[in-house]
């Protein structure tokens, strides 16, 4: 055998909403509902295999990062396709955006380094994103870090998740129980966070109090955003439920999310354009992306925002709606 050589790349999601259905003892059947943005940027994987026996190095091109979970992804990969355990692995990671902060980096790494993989020994496309998605999701709720972001990727674009679990199953990779709608339009979106890590999602989706007030929250919401034809139109009632789902579940009041909300605001407030801009929490992380509230908005105000956020001592990145799959 040669040496072979594969590409995968996935976007970012932002969850802004969402319940916790976990109670399933099959993985591939939990995960969550709720609704939230897929970015264009995220996380890219090459993946270089070479004769061995399964070992996998893994390089991050900025930055350190726990590489267990891609290692996890290997190992999940050669359950399914025994032939990738003849290789030793090297991959590179390029990320755009810090992890354990709400960005879904987990799943964004996962999907795109087990389709790297793939690739690299020839396995067709369709197939090759079906299992990376089933392989992602898997990783994900093994590893609790994460419910329902490898649904959303499925579906791409400004989603909503209507049935919890994997979007993909079974020995022919058909539809699994998860269900994600997307609709897309290039939205400037503006990501903004504190330069330190944030909480781990299991701390609160393993913590009783806060998964009772987070599926609360979630229900009710769903219960409104889960009718009716999801295209762009709902744009404006999924910013309103997502504020009305940070503020029910708790969730704004918890660590220093006060504080970057509060910052994030007077940075909006104090520019010539407070009245087109909504500020948003990004779950679980200690971060908030702001959008236009017209889909088809300028994104003139992105530079202007983000001197401001800078002064507040907020890193910032700017990115757009991701297209749909």
């Amino acid at each position: 055998m040669s040496i072979v050589l594969g590409r995968g790349q996935c976007g970012a999601h932002i969850t802004l909403l969402f319940t916790i259905d976990d109670s399933s003892e099959d993985l591939v059947c939990q995960g969550s509902r709720g609704a939230g943005i897929c970015l264009k940027d995220g996380v890219e994987a090459i993946a270089k295999g070479d004769n061995g026996s399964g070992e996998i190095i893994v390089r991050f091109k900025d930055g350190e990062y726990d590489s267990r979970m891609y290692q996890d992804v290997l190992s999940e990969l050669v359950e399914e396709i025994p032939e990738i355990g003849n290789f030793d692995w090297e991959l590179d990671i390029i990320m755009s955006l810090p992890t354990s902060q709400g960005f879904g980096m987990s799943a964004s790494g996962a999907v795109a380094s087990s389709m790297a993989i793939q690739r690299a020994i020839g396995i067709p496309h369709e197939e090759c994103v079906r299992r990376s998605f089933l392989v992602a999701h898997i990783v994900e709720r093994k590893r609790s870090s994460g419910l329902g972001d490898t649904t959303a990727l499925s579906s791409g674009g400004v989603e909503r998740r209507i049935a919890a679990g994997s979007p993909f199953s079974g020995s022919l990779l058909d539809n699994g129980p998860g269900v994600s709608q997307g609709w897309s339009v290039e939205i400037p979106i503006l990501i903004s966070w504190k330069e330190k890590t944030g909480r781990h999602t299991s701390s609160y989706i393993d913590n009783e109090d806060w998964r009772r007030k987070i599926c609360l929250a979630g229900e009710h919401a769903m219960e409104r955003i889960g009718k009716g034809e999801w295209k762009e139109h709902r744009w404006s009632e999924l910013i309103e439920e997502s504020l009305r789902f940070s503020s029910d579940s708790g969730l704004e009041e918890d660590a220093s999310r006060s504080e970057i909300i509060e910052s994030v605001k007077k940075a909006i407030d104090s520019s010539e354009f407070s009245e087109s801009l909504s500020a948003m929490l990004c779950m679980l992380g200690e971060s908030v992306v702001i959008v236009p509230k017209d889909p088809h908005g300028q994104e003139d105000w992105i530079y202007k925002i983000s001197e401001e956020l800078e002064g507040y001592g907020l890193s910032s990145f700017s990115s757009r709606v991701g297209a749909l799959r």
